[in-house]
């Protein structure tokens, strides 16, 4: 089964930028839909971003739509996760995850995906 491993997350002020990174064990990988959710403190896991293992299509959660970018570096087995001007509110773990499919229909459900990585902390300042 297919391992997955984030990185990147940090410390940044408001504003600023980061880059998550998903990197996978698998070279299928490349053709798997990927998502990245993110859980606060006494919240639920939520839907951030996703992209689809075929044509690459993208969709964002309102919240982060226009700031967020998800992209895939297939030579790498990697998917990244780039947030420009974040806001306090964007503090939180966040977990990328995929399915061994290249398509996801309910992109936006956690139930839908098999492979979860072990989380990155990213935290705002204000």
């Amino acid at each position: 089964q297919v391992q997955l491993v984030e990185s990147g997350g940090g410390l940044v002020q408001a504003g600023g930028s980061l880059r998550l990174s998903c990197a996978a064990s698998e070279r299928t990988f490349s053709v798997y839909a990927v998502a990245w959710f993110r859980q606060a403190p006494g919240k639920e896991r939520e839907f951030v971003a996703y992209i689809a293992g075929i044509g690459r299509t993208t969709s964002y959660a309102d919240l982060v739509k226009g700031r967020f970018t998800i992209s895939r570096d297939s030579a790498k087995n990697t998917v990244f996760l780039q947030m420009n001007n974040v806001k306090s509110e964007d503090t939180a773990v966040y977990y990328c995850a995929s399915k061994r499919a290249a398509i996801v229909a309910a992109s936006r459900s956690p139930q839908e995906y098999d492979t979860w990585g072990q989380g990155t902390q990213v935290t705002v300042s204000s």
